[in-house]
């Protein structure tokens, strides 16, 4: 970048000291290098260590969680005292109260029995889901697998939901209702799928809904 380290030494300003103050100890002097490094280098570092600390804890306690179910590759290595204990783990982090979005034993029989019914091929999660959707037949699985892909791993899209929450609900729109800026929002965030969406198929079903758009948009 062309910056040429170097430090400029100021001249160090002292207080003079009043005739009944007591002697205390001398501040120790650092230089304008050594200074930059203790009060901002230094701190830079470890503020950057504790957020990696952090991340990597969730990321761990999320592997601990949902790890099972990255791959059904990973899924059929499993034997079955471990995947009953994942299964009663992801049953007590999704569980409020006595109610619970899934049952361990259930999930576990369906698991086992997509070992032999799912392809060969290694399937992530969302092509596995996708795959369950074809057949209603393994219900806890399909909501173990939809909480798995509905947990943000990273902050990434809800920095940009900010970003574009400030462009939409600008001071000229001060009165729009929470139902427009959520459909504005989620158009705004999900721009490439709203590029492949046909809208003369989109504007004939709103419009065949009601007469009255019948004969307004054809």
């Amino acid at each position: 970048m062309d910056i040429n380290p170097l430090f400029i030494q100021k001249r160090v300003i002292r207080r003079k000291r009043q005739f009944d103050e007591d002697p205390v100890e001398e501040d120790v002097i650092l230089s304008a290098e050594e200074s930059f490094k203790v009060n901002y280098f230094f701190y830079i570092v470890d503020q950057a260590i504790a957020s990696l600390t952090t991340r990597f804890e969730q990321y761990q306690e999320y592997e601990n969680m949902f790890g099972f179910l990255f791959t059904c590759e990973k899924l059929k290595l499993y034997d079955d005292d471990h995947l009953k204990a994942c299964c009663s783990r992801l049953e007590a982090a999704l569980k409020n109260g006595d109610r619970s979005d899934i049952n361990a034993n259930e999930l576990y029989v369906e698991l086992r029995s997509l070992n032999s019914y799912l392809p060969t091929e290694n399937m992530r999660h969302v092509d596995v889901l996708n795959f369950l959707k074809q057949d209603d037949c393994y219900p806890n699985a399909i909501i173990a697998y939809r909480v798995l892909l509905t947990i943000p791993v990273t902050v990434a899209s809800a920095e940009r939901s900010f970003s574009k929450l400030k462009l939409l609900k600008s001071y000229l729109r001060s009165t729009m209702s929470q139902e427009r800026l959520n459909g504005l929002a989620l158009i705004a965030i999900e721009n490439d799928i709203l590029e492949s969406v046909n809208y003369d198929d989109l504007i004939n079903n709103f419009a065949s809904k009601n007469v009255r758009r019948i004969a307004l948009f054809k």
